[in-house]
Formats: C-alpha cells, structure tokens, sequence
C-alpha cells in the first residue's frame, strides 16, 4: 500500500470516486437512497431504487450497490429514501438488499449521525461499528425449507395415498412444516413432497429460523432493599425527573460501600412499571457477571452484551432487544446501541473509567453518546461513581447536570483507615519484592483471623523490563519503543503494544554481556511471592493473562466470594465495583505505576484508583483496613485518596487544570500522525501542522494549536508518532476547522493520521 493511499484510509473526509460520473437513465419519477460507506467519507451517495426493491428497501437496512473505480459491488447502509434531486444528473441503480428488516431504527440513525459529525469520522464507519458483526452475519440461525400448499390447490385433485397424506397434514397444519415434520406426519418419505412440487399443489419457502439460544442459570428472586435517608433522597430525584419525563443527567457522587447500586435498581423497578426498558452500562467485564446476578435476581428479563460473548450469543441477546421481550440490558460500553424501542432510563456506573472511551472508529466516549440518546429520548442519565471525571464533576457545578451526595457507607459503616507505607526504605522493597515489611505482617494479621485480602498491582506479566547490569539496556520491542514484559507462565518476553514476543538470550543483545536481570514486579512475580511467604495459602490472580477465556471472570470471583481463596490480587479489573464482605485488608502495592506518565490525567487516575480499590474492603461489621506502598508519599492525590477526600483532591487539581487550559475547561482533538521513517514524519508533522496553523487565521478561529511533537510513545507497531494537539473553549470551532483544513491536508501531507476528538489517553 502506497503513501497516498494509505492517507486517505486515515482521512476524515476521504474523496475515494463513489457512483460518479452519473451513468444510468435520467430519474426524474424515480425512488432514490441514500447510501453511506464504511469509509472515512462525510459523503452521503444517492442511488435509484430499482422497482423489484421499493417494497422491500427501508432506511436502516444493509444493500449492495456500485461504489468506486470499476463499481465494485459494495455493502452500505441505507438512511433515507426520497425522491431523485432536481438536477439532470444520472443515477446508478442498487444491486439488492441484505437484511430482511431494518438494524436500526430512524432515532439510531439520527444518534450515529450526530456521533460521525462530533468525532469526525465517517457516518458509514460509525453504522458498521455499531451493529455486532454477529447481527450483521446472523450468527446462531440457519436457512430451513418449509412446505405449503400453492394458492392454486384444487382439493378435488385425486392423488395417490401417499400424495394424499401429505396434502392432508399441510390442510390441517395452521403453518408451513418442515420436511421432517411432514414426512413424519404424513408417514411417507421425500418422493411423494418432490412429486407433489412438481405436480405444483405445494412450494417450497425458505426461512430463517434460530438455532441457537441462551440457557440462564436458576437466580433465586429477592425483594428490594430498605433504602436509608442518603438513598431515598436520591431516588426520590431520579423519579421527579422520570415523572416529569423530561431529560436531566444526575451526577450520583457516593462513596464506595453507599449503596449506589440499590438506588440503581430501584429506580429502574419505577422505569418498567411505565412499561419502560433501562440500559445500564459498568466498565468492566468482570463486574458484567455481579451486575447480571443483581439485575437478574430483581427482574425478569435481563439482556447481557460485552465483547467477550460469542456472535451467536450477541445476536441471540440483540434479538430479544429489539422485540421489546427485555427490561434491563447490561453491558460494556457498546450497551448504549441496544435497540430498546421504549428506552426509560440510561445509568452508567463507575463513569470515571476511561474504558468508555472506544480507542478505534469511530472513537466515541459512550458518557456523551449517552448523554445525547437521553436528550434525544427525553430521558434521564445517571452517572454513578466514588470518583467521578473532573469532567463530570465541572458540569454539576456550572448546571449542566445535578448533583447528588451520598457520603455514607450502608448501616453508617466507617470508610476504612488508610496508611500510606514509604517502601524507599523498606528492607524487603529493596530487595525487589513486591510485599514490604507492613504489608507482610498485615496479611498475617488478616489470614490469622480467617479474613481475604485484595493485592492491587496495576502491571501484568512477571517483571516489567530485562535489563543488563554491565551497558544498562533493557530489551526492548524491534517495532515499538517499549521495554518487554517477563512472561514467566509462558517463558518469553512479550510487548503489551503489539504482541510481539520473543525467547530472549542470557546475553544482552547490545553488549553481550551475560545475565540480564529482572527489574520490577508484574502480577505473575507478586502471585509466585505470595505463594513463597505464605505456603498453602490459595492465591487467585486476575489480570487480562489470567481471565482470557469466556466465563473465567465469573468463575474466579464466586470462588473467592464463597472464600474458598483467601487472596486475590490483580490488576485495575479488581479495583472496583465489588463487593466481598469478608475482605478485611485491601494492599496496593505499588501506587505509583500510573503516576509519573506522561498524561493530564496521570494524578486523575491515580487517585481514582487507590480510592476504588481502597472501596474494597470495611464492608461489612468485620471492618477493614488498606496498606498503600508507595514511594511517593507526598504525593496530594495519594494523601488525599487515603483520607478519602475526593473533594480536598478535586478542587487543587481543577485550579491546576485551569491555570494550564486543559479540560474539562478546553476541548481537545489530538491528531496523530505515524510513517515508517522519522525524518519524514518530522517534516510532514510540520507541514500538517502550518496548514492547520494557516486555516486558524484565515477562519479567525479560535482554536489553540500545540506541536507537532513526538508522542509520548514515539514508535509503536514499527511505525514513528507525531502528534498535534487543537483546543479549543467549545467544539464546534476544533469541528470546523478539521473540516476545512483536510481538502487541503489530503494534497499536502503524504503519511498517515488519525484524530481523536475528547481524547482520554495521550500515550
């Protein structure tokens, strides 16, 4: 693949030729369609409605038409239908039609649109994105041939008995039969039905049918919980807003432990008794199975999507969606696409996690697609967490949303005490183990007394990095610059990036001195040390090495749940939303893994993250405590998240985000520019980045523009990163001039690039 090829698949506004030149006869009195492509295209292409597909061609559905040099057949969506535009131009006809019935209604085609328009990508990839492949393929269903009789069938007719027979049962049957139920009831075999389809008294009719379906374990039905003062104040908020069936977005800030998720049930329990459906979206994969188990125990039909179910399953689930048989769907952020015809109300819990934000096109944060479905719904959206975004938190100040407190634990239960351990000095620290000194005799403390422990290690893999003592070189990917992770199960070096792995010599590779030495601790090194100092104590890790196969998340939590595991340690996966009573001591390792990078939101994240894993543990009368090693004990988000003072961390860090003009005060697009040589990228970054520069003042825009500079990650899968940043106090101004600069970026710049509006990652 070419330069220039290769730029436009990562342009915004990409002029690839459609159905032009105009060739077919003049389509005056002629139905027209509006076809979008999965391409980085803004353009919409109108096609002429062959007569054999006006009946059957609705917006929504999928079709076949000419597209491109040589009009290859090409699959597109259709989303509108009208008459041809008043010009004397020629249309190409459409080929056919894929589906049946329509994958999405008119208020999702209006939802992608307003998503290809605020993350500048193509309508056509943000369609192709947001129906399952397994929808798409028809996954768990096959073509089955039934047998009727022709409308023309003269009973009169005298026909052999076996003839007869058959003819009988089809008169009888109040629907069209499979072969094998024929035959059966007709007790014959398949020569009378082939003899009787030539004769023309029956037909053949292919449909099809499902083969495929979900069995669901038995879940005992429990009643609704006693709501205490903190709860039913913000329940009673949610149903004014339901009541009043108007849109508002309610920003539930509770601590870990407040019981956010029994005001989330109760106030879907209000949804369906209007006869309404609810979407609720978590964050993770392993807490998919806790909520299910929540949901299902209180409603009778609960739909599940996330990636890790196969195509068959998903489309088994979307199916149940869309004819209106569910009350609840649950799912990773792609939930927000169920195709819920009575949508009542939309919860996201745990907002904060940066796991809503999809890294591929169309690269939508599905808080605001969600915030936008609710505006489009008159609904509302409720935004849950311990640690909301500053984002989220700066809109409930400035009235864009509501705020709602929940600052105490359930039965009034203490927030449990945090100590910060300085592991600088920690004799065990400097020896390269991960359990410091206070932290060993913690968990002692705990096992003695029959309690688990959580160990929060926010690295997978065995030892973050191979380094040689005599040139001081790590090993380091050949097409990524990232140091290698140890991988002690499967005895080779792997690149977290792009998967590259290797067997690495005892010899460095750029000294060939021998002995290259472990440096760090992964979740394999901190499991294999747990099982050293503490001998027949069970340990259980989870990380996404660990719990790769589908049910493996939920496997792994019912056992610690029935304490048949005393420990679990892992990774962010088992920072939040869980809920152990017995867990009495929480440790985070190291506090510090996501600190020191390179990203605005590094402090964000951090503190995010001790006060959630922190949540873990205190929740019931046994009490709790949590152990953090770090070697920054200083640090304002690590004080403040052990004193489990979101507020004391929340104000310091918007004033700092002020003063530098970052978000939630400026909007960002990130534009990323990558090319197999640097010195060319450097100069094409620049070029990219004059012309943007050049468009600002001939707009008179208002947008900022920083860079071009390397990324953070300057080589990442044997490609070299450049990235610009735009900002701006609104977005519709970065918008517009995307939008007017690509023509001109498409002639300019010859290698890659991609932009990203909202970005929550700089790497």
């Amino acid at each position: 693949m070419n330069n220039a090829r290769q730029k436009n698949l990562f342009s915004a506004d990409h002029t690839e030729e459609g159905p032009y030149p105009w060739e077919l006869a003049e389509a005056s009195d002629q139905l027209t369609a509006s076809i979008v492509f999965n391409r980085p295209l803004e353009t919409v292409y109108m096609y002429l409605v062959p007569e054999a597909l006006r009946d059957i061609l609705q917006p929504g559905q999928r079709v076949r038409a000419p597209f491109g040099r040589g009009d290859r057949p090409t699959i597109g969506f259709c989303v509108d239908l009208g008459p041809p535009p008043k010009s004397s131009r020629l249309l190409k006809s459409l080929e056919s039609v894929i589906d049946n019935e329509p994958l999405l209604s008119p208020k999702m085609l209006e939802l992608t649109r307003w998503i290809a328009d605020r993350y500048l990508c193509g309508w056509g990839q943000v369609l192709e994105s947001v129906v399952p492949a397994g929808v798409k393929k028809k996954a768990g269903t096959r073509v089955v041939r039934f047998f009727q009789l022709t409308e023309n069938f003269d009973a009169a007719t005298k026909l052999p008995p076996k003839q007869q027979a058959v003819v009988e049962v089809l008169r009888s049957a109040e629907e069209p039969l499979e072969a094998e139920e024929l035959t059966n009831k007709a007790g014959c075999g398949i020569s009378p039905i082939n003899t009787l389809r030539k004769k023309g008294i029956i037909q053949a009719v292919r449909q099809r049918t499902t083969s495929w379906t979900v069995e669901f374990d038995l879940i005992e039905k429990v009643d609704d919980l006693q709501l205490n003062n903190d709860q039913q104040q913000s329940l009673s908020f949610i149903c004014d807003a339901l009541r009043a069936k108007r849109h508002e977005t309610l920003l539930l800030h509770g601590v870990t432990g407040s019981g956010k998720t029994e005001v989330y049930i109760q106030a879907i329990r209000e949804v369906v008794s209007y006869g309404k459906q609810a979407i609720v979206l978590v964050p993770e994969i392993s807490l998919t199975p806790q909520t299910i188990r929540q949901f299902r125990s209180r409603f009778d039909n609960v739909a599940v999507l996330h990636s890790h179910l196969s195509d068959a399953e998903r489309h088994w689930q979307w199916q149940q969606i869309a004819r209106g048989s569910v009350q609840v769907v649950v799912g990773a952020r792609s939930a927000i696409f169920a195709p819920l015809a009575n949508l009542g109300l939309i919860v996201i819990d745990e907002e904060h996690e940066t796991t809503f934000k999809q890294e591929t096109v169309p690269r939508y944060h599905a808080r605001e697609v969600a915030r936008r479905r609710a505006e489009m719904e008159n609904i509302p959206l409720i935004l849950g967490s311990a640690t909301p975004t500053l984002e989220a938190w700066q809109d409930a100040h400035e009235n864009r949303s509501r705020l709602i407190t929940m600052d105490k634990r359930i039965e009034n239960r203490p927030m449990p005490p945090v100590v910060i351990v300085d592991v600088r000095n920690d004799p065990h620290s400097q020896k390269g183990e991960g359990i410091g000194r206070a932290l060993g005799n913690a968990m002692r403390m705990a096992l003695s007394d029959n309690g688990q422990i959580i160990l929060f290690l926010n690295v997978r893999g065995f030892a973050p990095a191979l380094w040689c003592r005599a040139c001081g070189e790590s090993l380091r990917c050949p097409d990524c610059d990232i140091t290698l992770t140890w991988h002690k199960d499967r005895q080779f070096a792997l690149c977290h990036s792009c998967d590259y792995n290797t067997v690495p010599s005892n010899r460095c590779p750029s000294c060939g001195h021998s002995g290259m030495r472990m440096i760090g601790m992964g979740t394999q090194r901190l499991e294999a040390e747990v099982k050293a100092k503490f001998p027949g104590v069970k340990c259980l890790r989870m990380d996404s090495d660990s719990m790769s196969k589908p049910g493996s998340h939920d496997a792994a939590l019912e056992r610690f749940r029935h304490g048949e595991v005393p420990v679990l340690l892992g990774t962010q996966m088992i920072a939040k939303g869980l809920d152990f009573p017995n867990v009495t001591l929480v440790g985070v390792v190291d506090a510090d893994t996501i600190l020191h990078q390179p990203d605005l939101r590094a402090t964000e994240r951090t503190f995010q993250l001790i006060s959630q894993v922190a949540g873990r543990t205190g929740r019931s009368s046994r009490g709790g405590r949590v152990l953090v090693q770090t070697c920054c004990p200083t640090e304002p988000a690590i004080l403040k998240a052990a004193e489990h003072d979101y507020v004391g961390f929340v104000q310091p860090e918007l004033a700092h985000r002020k003063e530098f003009q970052s978000p939630p005060f400026r909007k960002l697009a990130r534009i990323i520019l990558r090319g197999p040589n640097e010195r060319d990228l450097q100069q094409q970054s620049q070029i990219f980045a004059d012309t943007l520069q050049k468009k600002i003042n001939e707009m008179e825009s208002p947008a900022c523009l920083l860079g071009p500079a390397p990324a953070p990650i300057t080589r990442l899968k044997a490609n070299y990163r450049y990235h610009i940043q735009l900002s701006a106090t609104e977005l519709e101004p970065l918008q517009q001039l995307w939008r007017a600069a690509v023509p001109e970026l498409q002639k300019k710049v010859n290698v890659e690039f991609i932009v990203d509006v909202d970005p929550v990652s700089m790497r």
